[in-house]
């Protein structure tokens, strides 16, 4: 199953490659905010984004991020396969 999972916003890395580095379940990950980071609205630390496969896909506010991970959590094992391949990813 895929998921998409909030993760905060802690660095960007680089602008210019579109990269952050964001929080997800204790793992610091880079990820890609080309999807949400423009001219008209800009990613920046604390702020929240929904990744899936290394990308952001949305930007989120804080309480539709905590009710998200609170109903990710409640799935239990496809939250924590998602969770194990975030482990492993690597964006550099």
């Amino acid at each position: 199953m895929c998921l998409g999972i909030p993760g905060r916003i802690v660095e960007v890395v680089d602008e210019d490659l579109m990269l952050a580095k964001a929080s997800v379940g204790g793992v610091k990950r880079n990820i890609n905010i080309g999807l949400v980071h423009h001219e008209d609205q800009k990613v920046e630390v604390g702020d929240w984004v929904l990744i899936h496969v290394g990308f952001a896909m949305s930007k989120l506010n804080e309480a539709e991020a905590h009710a998200t991970l609170q109903a990710l959590e409640e799935i239990g094992e496809a939250y924590e396969q998602e969770l194990e391949e975030l482990k492993s990813s690597r964006i550099e």
